[in-house]
């Protein structure tokens, strides 16, 4: 089978999903365009030789809809020969692009392709989609699905998870964020978005507050009680929990992911296409893939989709240097770190989502570029990328440097 390699990874900066947000003026397929334009620019590529565009969006409606991947191809001013397609996996759908294009690559049906995503939560709020695993009682009532934020209450509730413990992730998450933009550690990937005259519209991420505390954050009330307890999504997921009294409601706006806009654009192909173009190969793609878990609880596959991708690369966690766990919610990571016991120290090293924010569509091809910078920077080799995916779902892709 041919091998696939990453051979670069761009992103935008992330601004505040709301209409203040730096961002919120780029209509989407703009903002996905100009990072594509951006990695052609940076690169020289010839586009006539893209077999492939796969961009992820959550929400791929109104300005997002009708196959926004082919739209940016056109906003980047591509090769008319670059097709386009959109793909949904919810929150895994940045990674999932990068995954299909690996395995066109690694399947020979393609040599050169990218995969990312891009997602304006701005211009599109969340939920604007609607769905009927979410709408419709017929599915929602009989597999116990609540919405994410109680599954992450119930994560914490059921694993013995407080709300000290999620709060003092998070302010980690913000220390570690800060860090990194103050050492210059997203230099490489962040592309600044500019405006049509060129000048930059922003730079760096918005969302980032490096002065979080404690303190700070005891002051937010819990975001989830009132879905809860008045709505009845407790009782609903005490149906499928029996065992637990209740659910202590523990996440807020401060340890779960912020709402923001931004794009990704990863750039996927085998080493002979790379040479064609002058490019180096930066790490190869040594595994990928998806599992579903149980509904209610929903967001806990990350730890399963990166046992069950390391088996197939002939690997365990030990083997592995560093580790992207989407920061959704702060007990999502707690009990991933847990399940494949690996200390904090290898997971999300410059922080993660709740510092800078979770761009739905665009934040695994992100989270790809901030693994690889890292693993070069400290000269390691080996890294995954693991999500948590509506559903239940949990998507996965493991790297090794070249």
């Amino acid at each position: 089978m041919t091998e696939a390699y990453i051979l670069d990874a761009v992103r935008t900066p992330r601004g505040r999903g709301r209409a203040s947000g730096g961002l919120h003026e780029v209509p989407s397929a703009r903002l996905a365009g100009g990072l594509l334009a951006a990695l052609r620019d940076r690169h020289g590529l010839d586009t006539s030789q893209l077999n492939d565009v796969i961009l992820g969006c959550v929400e791929p409606v109104q300005e997002q809809a009708a196959d926004i991947a082919k739209s940016a191809v056109f906003a980047a001013g591509y090769d008319q020969a670059v097709p386009g397609i959109q793909i949904n996996r919810f929150c895994g759908s940045g990674l999932e692009a990068c995954n299909f294009a690996s395995a066109l690559v690694k399947s020979g049906q393609a040599e050169l392709v990218i995969g990312g995503g891009v997602e304006s939560m701005s211009r599109v709020p969340m939920f604007t989609s609607g769905g009927p695993w979410i709408t419709d009682p017929q599915l929602t009532i009989p597999n116990r699905i609540v919405p994410q934020g109680i599954s992450a209450d119930l994560i914490s509730t059921l694993y013995g998870y407080s709300r000290q413990d999620a709060d003092a992730y998070a302010v980690e998450s913000q220390r570690r964020a800060a860090q990194a933009w103050r050492e210059g550690y997203f230099d490489r990937s962040v592309v600044p978005v500019r405006d049509l005259n060129g000048l930059v519209i922003l730079a760096r991420d918005e969302h980032v507050r490096g002065d979080t505390t404690m303190d700070t954050l005891a002051k937010l009330e819990p975001s989830f009680t009132a879905q809860g307890e008045k709505m009845g999504f407790d009782a609903l997921a005490l149906h499928r929990y029996p065992q637990l009294g209740g659910i202590e409601h523990i996440h807020h706006a401060g340890n779960s992911s912020g709402i923001v806009d931004g794009a990704s654009a990863v750039l996927i192909g085998t080493k002979e296409a790379a040479a064609a173009q002058g490019l180096k190969p930066r790490a190869r793609v040594r595994a990928f893939g998806t599992v579903s878990t149980e509904p209610t609880i929903m967001l806990t596959g990350p730890a399963p989709a990166a046992q069950a991708a390391l088996k197939r690369a002939g690997m365990n966690a030990r083997d592995v240097d560093l580790f992207e766990c989407n920061e959704a919610f702060a007990s999502v990571v707690l009990r991933f770190m847990e399940v494949l016991d690996v200390p904090h120290d290898r997971v999300n090293v410059n922080g993660g989502a709740i510092a800078m924010g979770h761009p739905l569509g665009a934040t695994g091809g992100m989270l790809l570029g901030t693994l690889l910078d890292e693993l070069e920077r400290r000269n390691l080799s080996t890294g995954v990328v693991t999500m948590c995916v509506g559903g239940g779902m949990g998507s996965v892709m493991v790297i090794e440097r070249v």
